[in-house]
């Protein structure tokens, strides 16, 4: 949409563009939103004649026109020493924002975890801010993705919904990577296999513990919350009530990590005297002594198909509430 004023500014204009790439407005225009309705040809000039002559479009007047603001909202509900500690995070915000930045999409990154922060969240998060929200780290029946969707912003999740069918969500496979993980731990001859969980009032935490009681039943469990102090607390506990553990299902690799200091605090030798695995797969994995064993996540696929999701959604094409399950697998390290 070209003004006076972009005339006067000197910045290249949509018909400037369409000039040098010597096609019509209309093909500019649908370049730049991103339609497919482009041969392959005429995208390629166009984008050529912008990077030549340093077209930026006018955002404001591509949002009248479209009634879209090109941006989506990620949002965390964790704290923000949480979200910076734990390597999960950090992978999964890296695999959205390269897929969204090749759709020339903004991404907002909302970390909220106070009632404070959670009300003006929920203020911000509408059609005039947002096209969509990608929601992580949901926590029990949160009725957030229910008020954003009645509101006409799009939501997918990371973690399918505790206790409802509705909702779009992107999760791995946490019940079946546990289950191989414990079960590995029983093929090598480990018979006192212990359980440190993840927070019960996510999916992934439940998930992971029916994994491991599919293998075990009612063996050893201590609670945890993902962190490494809950990792190191949760392993005291297990030593003080069951100190003929000789392994420990984990369920993330921090958690995991917190084990392994109380077990070397405490003269047990890994893997000889206690196996070890965790979950996640994550950098923390291959940085403690001995590595890791873990479960991997394919969290880059993960990133990528919220956001095709997502876009989906934007575009019409989301026919039913639903979601992706993703494989897991065991990656065998040192400590197992």
């Amino acid at each position: 949409m070209t003004t006076d004023r972009s005339r006067a500014s000197g910045r290249p204009t949509l018909e400037e563009v369409a000039l040098r790439a010597g096609v019509g407005r209309g093909t500019v225009s649908r370049v730049v939103n991103g339609s497919a309705q482009v041969s392959p040809r005429a995208k390629a000039a166009v984008e050529d004649a912008i990077e030549e002559l340093g077209y930026v479009p006018n955002r404001a007047a591509r949002t009248l026109v479209t009634q879209r603001t090109d941006s989506v909202a990620l949002v965390i509900f964790e704290s923000g020493e949480r979200f910076f500690a734990e390597p999960f995070f950090g992978r999964m915000v890296q695999s959205i924002s390269s897929v969204l930045v090749a759709r020339n999409l903004q991404m907002v990154l909302m970390i909220a975890q106070a009632p404070e922060e959670r009300r003006r969240l929920e203020g911000y998060l509408t059609r005039q801010h947002v096209d969509g929200a990608l929601l992580l780290s949901l926590h029990g029946d949160d009725p957030l993705p229910a008020l954003l969707e009645d509101r006409g912003v799009a939501t997918v999740r990371v973690g399918r919904p505790m206790h409802t069918d509705s909702g779009t969500f992107v999760d791995a496979d946490n019940r079946a990577g546990a289950r191989e993980a414990v079960a590995y731990l029983r093929s090598q001859g480990r018979r006192r296999i212990a359980a440190i969980t993840g927070p019960l009032d996510m999916a992934a935490g439940l998930a992971r513990l029916d994994g491991y009681r599919d293998v075990v039943g009612d063996g050893p469990v201590a609670f945890g919350d993902f962190s490494q102090e809950s990792g190191e607390a949760a392993m005291q506990r297990l030593l003080d009530q069951y100190p003929d553990v000789d392994a420990v299902f984990a369920a993330s690799d921090t958690m995991a990590a917190g084990a392994l200091r109380v077990l070397r605090h405490y003269g047990r030798r890994v893997p000889q005297d206690v196996a070890l695995i965790g979950f996640d797969d994550s950098v923390v994995a291959l940085h403690t002594e001995p590595p890791l064993t873990s479960v991997d996540q394919p969290i880059g696929e993960m990133g990528r198909e919220m956001v095709r999701l997502l876009l989906a959604k934007l575009d019409g094409y989301d026919n039913d509430d639903g979601g992706i399950v993703l494989p897991t697998r065991l990656v065998i390290r040192g400590s197992a």
